[in-house]
This record gives C-alpha cells, structure tokens and sequence, in this order.
C-alpha cells in the first residue's frame, strides 16, 4: 500500500506543470482533500434527489424485486460516503499518508457511485418510455456535469467515474437498434465530450487558481517575515533613539557641572586681580564655556526632536513674556559686542506653543548677535490680517544667495571668505535646522530674506491669539553689568562642592553674604535651629542627593519663614520639562554652565521684582 501511494505522489509532482517541493505538494493535496468533504454533503443530497425521480419514474415499470435490489444498493453506496463524511470530519490529519488515505476513499466512493449509476442506466433504460428514458439521460448527464468541480483536478478518476456512469447507458440506447438510437447515441457522445474537455478547462483553471494562491501566500509569508524585521529594526531604532537621548542628557548633565564650577572660579578669578593679561584669559575662558554650552543646547534640541519627546501645546499669549526673557538673556551679550537690540510689538497676542515660539526666537537672535559685528539686531511683533508676523533682523554679515537653499539642513554651516571669529565658528549648524522643525510642528510658516553685507531678516507668521485678561505686571529692564550685592543674603544648595564653592566666591566678590548647604538634610537640620535669618535669593540646584530635588529645599525654606523669596534653580539637565513645576513653584531657571554675566543679570532681575515674577525659563 506504501508502494503505491508513493507511486502516485510521484506521479502528481510530474503532471503539475512546474516543479515544486513536498511542502507545497501536501498543502495542494490538502485542499484538494477538504474541499471534496466539504463539497460531500451536496453530492449526497443530489443522489437521494435523483434516488427519489428515479423511484418515482420507475416504480410502477420496474418489477418489484429488481427495484428493490436496486434501492438497497443505493443505500449501501449512500450510507458508506455518509459515514465517510462523519469520520473525517473528526479525523486528525498526521501526515502526508492521511491525507492521501483519505482521498483514495473519496475516490473510491465517487467510482462506486458512478458504478451504481451506470447499472441503474443499464437496469431501467430498456424498462420506461420516452419521459422515463428522457429523465434517466438527464440524471446521469448531469452526474457528469456537477462532480466538474471536485473530480476535475483528477481527471483519470473523472474520466473512469463518467465511463460508469455513461458507458452501460450509451450501450443501452444503442442496443434499440433503430435510426433514432443511434442519433441519441451519437449527440450523448458530443455532449459527454464537451463536458470532458470542460472538465480539462477547468482544470487548468484550478492550476493557476492554485498557483496565485500559493504565490500569494508565498508573499504573505515574506511580508510577515519583512514586517517583522521591520518591527524589530523599528524597536532597535527606538532602543538607540532612547540610548542617545539618556546618553546625551547625562553626558550633558555631568559635564554642565565642571563646566559651570569652571566659569565661576574664572569670574572669580577676575575680581581679584587687575592684571590684563589674567582678565583676557577669564574672558576665553567664559567665551569657551559659552560656546560648550551652545553645543549642549542643540545637540539636545535636534535629540529632543528626533525622539518625538517634543510636542505642540498650544495656548493663547502675549510675546511680551517672550520678548522680556530675550531681552534678559541676549542684551547683555548684544551690550558686550556693543550691539543694540531692541524689542517692538511686545503687546501682540499670539496663539502658538510658547516654549517653542521661545526657542525658535533663542535661536535666531543669538544667530543674529553672532554675525552682527556692527549696527542692531531687531526682534518685531506686526500684526497682518488675522495673523502676527514675527521677525528677527539683523545688519550683520548675510547669506549668499547660493547657500539660502541649504541653511536649514542638519550640520550645515556657510562657508566663509572673509576671517571668522571665534564666536562665529561656534555651534555645529544645527540652530537653524531646529529653527525649521519646530515650525513645522506649529504648521508655522518660516521664511528668510537677506543680501550679501546688507544683513537678514527671518519671518515667523503665527495667528492671531484673544487677548486673555491679566492683572498688570511691570518688568523693570536688567540692570546692566556692574550689579552691587551689599547688604543682600543669598542661600545656596547645592551638592558639588566645586560649584558650591565657585558660587560662594563668585557672590561674596560682589558683596553678598551667603549661607551655603550641601544637601536637603543640612538645609533641614538648619531651619530647625532657633534663629534663622531670612535670605533675600535662593540659588538651589535641581537634582540632589538621595533623589532630593532644589524644589523641595525652596518649598521648605518658605514654609518655614511664611514669606515668597525669590527663588533661581540651577541644572544641568535640560531634558527634564521644568516649565510647569517652575510656574507652580514660583522660581526661574537656568541652565548650567551658567556663564556669570548671565547670573548676575538673572540676580539683578530676581532681586528687582521679587517675587511678582511669574515667568519659569530665562
């Protein structure tokens, strides 16, 4: 019996029209096979309907025990595939022998079926009349036509099921022996024969039929396989993305603090002595941390970006909140360079997300400043239509028309003719790459104008925001270098002891008297003491030790006194979206290496408005 299945798989794999390997051979085998059971129930149901016609033709033609006999034949056939069909239905397939087990008996029971059509075509035929003999030719023709679609993928057992079907009838109709038997027999013989090469059509058919499906789950598979690695690419990049993001903050984080430990002492360094020579080395040495501090700042920015960590918060506001944190921050940077940078249209309203209104602004006015060696840099609010057209001018040196189309890529930077600074050569060309991206977050259009030595101009068109009522606030202008600490107390926590240290000097040298603390516990262990003086600053660093944060020795010191002090936080990190704890807690922010112009103008202002000032990020 092995022998012989075998025999047959070969001779399968030799009719398919290309060559294929086991595996596709037994999922052909297979639907074959299920698709004949499944289509088993039909076939049943057509025999007991042609079972009845026939009884119902022949019943009072046919002597008794010949319909008799006839009638259990039938019924032996019958109940034989029907408990065929009931045992397949809960066999459990194992291999490929299974399934070719089970479609021998298919076949064999769609050849008895025909052997019993056949001998009922050869039993009655010679019995009926015209409508008797009509309707035993119309049922075993259409036997032929209907089992089409199950035997025609086996064409050997189609071709053996119509041979009993219609060969004991064909010789019936002949045996007659008049002229109209024989024309009978010859239009069967035309019609059995276009239903032959039907069945070969539809078998070609099936093939292709076959072959698309086996393609298509061919390419399921491969997309499966593809969309799985895909995921796993995507997961990888995610994995990296996250690793270069925690990489950059801690990196920046760490190295924020040498860094702002360095520029302190510097600054320092600067008050004790009159030497020229010592103040120049102090000025490279701010100028250096300065520069480190900007790459800091745009490695973590276009980071930020490429994570999807940023995201668009929009709100109704006035970019004067804007426009007097810029003022702070780059006047006396524009002062030093002996620059003018003035600030018009403070009082329109926007609707956008103002930290990255801010940020966009950052970065094109401290762009500005750089390459302005002479003249002013303007940063303008105009209202046009139903919209506000931000600007930022500068008289500086201008673009070729030729790089215009690349200064938004990623690490551009324009090449130069004329000698550069060294502020100039700062930054990896990524500001203004941000610039463009944060725009596009806002759906914000960004443009920019400029001519070769005549300066320019870039356009940030925002809608019009509602004038949203708020009680007057007044923001004295930063006091311009030169700031006198005496008479002033200013509490320090803070856990390096390098940056403590630097801090102490720092604000001693401009007058102030400090109170210094390395940590939460000695804070605490402070304001439990019985006299305890109330400062006039807070400087705290953020992160502490044992996961304390500056927040909590800030709430703590003003629960203690009942009073509002003003209150700066110092970080090294800025990946950690203070801006909303800022505004709940009343403090402003900065990010290390704080270099000490920046300071002590953020010292003057704190110390000037007290604690009225509402706006989180300098």
């Amino acid at each position: 019996m092995t022998t012989t299945r075998l025999g047959w798989f070969a001779r399968l794999k030799q009719r398919l029209r290309h060559p294929i390997g086991p595996a596709r051979v037994l999922r052909r085998l297979q639907e074959e096979v299920m698709a004949a059971y499944t289509y088993m129930p039909a076939t049943l149901a057509g025999n007991m309907a042609a079972m009845l016609v026939v009884t119902y033709l022949f019943w009072r033609l046919a002597p008794r025990p010949v319909m008799l006999c006839w009638l259990g034949l039938f019924a032996i056939m019958w109940l034989i595939r029907l408990s065929m069909k009931l045992r397949f239905k809960h066999m459990v397939m194992r291999d490929l022998q299974d399934w070719l087990r089970w479609r021998v008996y298919w076949n064999l029971g769609s050849l008895s079926a025909g052997l019993v059509w056949g001998l009922t075509a050869w039993v009655f035929f010679p019995l009926g009349g015209g409508i008797q003999q009509t309707g035993l030719i119309v049922i075993v023709y259409t036997f032929a036509v209907v089992v089409v679609p199950v035997l025609a993928s086996r064409p050997r057992v189609y071709l053996s099921f119509v041979a009993l079907c219609f060969v004991p009838l064909l010789t019936r109709i002949i045996m007659e022996g008049h002229q109209y038997s024989y024309e009978l027999a010859a239009i069967l013989l035309l019609s059995l024969s276009m239903t032959v090469l039907l069945s070969r059509n539809y078998r070609e058919a099936l093939e292709r039929v076959f072959e698309l499906k086996e393609r298509t789950d061919e390419l399921l598979a491969q997309l499966r396989v593809e969309k799985q690695a895909a995921e796993e690419a995507r997961r990888v990049a995610e994995v990296a993305s996250r690793a270069k993001t925690q990489f950059f903050a801690a990196a920046s984080h760490d190295l924020r603090q040498p860094l702002h430990a360095m520029g302190l002492f510097a600054e320092a360094l600067r008050q004790k002595t009159h030497d020229g020579e010592v103040a120049q080395l102090v000025n490279s040495i701010n100028s250096s941390v300065d520069a480190l501090d900007g790459l800091f700042c745009e490695l973590l920015d276009i980071s930020r970006l490429d994570t999807g960590v940023v995201t668009v918060s929009l709100q109704h506001f006035e970019v004067s909140d804007i426009f007097r944190k810029l003022r702070l921050n780059f006047e006396p940077m524009a002062f030093e360079k002996g620059l003018a940078l003035r600030l018009r249209g403070e009082r329109q309203v926007v609707h956008a997300d103002p930290l990255l209104v801010e940020r966009i602004l950052r970065n094109l006015v401290s762009n500005a400043i750089r390459y302005t060696q002479d003249g002013t840099v303007l940063v303008s609010a105009r209202k046009r239509a139903n919209m506000v057209l931000l600007q930022v001018w500068d008289t500086g040196l201008g673009i070729d028309e030729a790089e215009q189309k690349r200064i938004f890529e990623e690490f551009y930077q324009i090449p130069r003719e004329e000698a550069e600074t060294a502020e100039q050569r700062k930054g990896l060309g990524l500001g203004l790459s941000i610039v463009q991206r944060l725009s596009q977050m806002m759906k914000a259009p960004l443009a920019m104008r400029s001519r070769k030595g005549h300066g320019t101009v870039f356009s940030l068109c925002l809608p019009l925001g509602r004038v949203v009522a708020a009680p007057p606030q007044v923001y004295p202008r930063a006091r311009q270098p030169g700031l006198t600490l005496e008479g002033k107390v200013i509490l320090i926590l803070e856990d390096e002891s390098a940056v403590r240290s630097g801090l102490e000097v720092l604000l001693r040298g401009w007058g102030a008297s400090v109170l210094s603390f390395d940590g939460l516990p000695v804070l605490m262990g402070w304001l439990a003491s019985s006299a305890v003086p109330r400062p006039d600053l807070l400087i705290v660093d953020y992160r502490l030790d044992s996961g304390a944060t500056g927040v909590e020795g800030i709430d703590a010191v003003r629960s203690h006194l009942h009073a509002r002090i003003p209150a700066i936080v110092v970080t090294g990190s800025s990946m950690l979206h203070q801006e909303k704890e800022a505004q709940e807690h009343d403090f402003h922010l900065l990010i290390k290496p704080v270099v000490p112009n920046k300071l002590r103008a953020m010292i003057g202002f704190k110390l000037g408005v007290g604690a009225k000032a509402r706006s989180p990020v300098a």
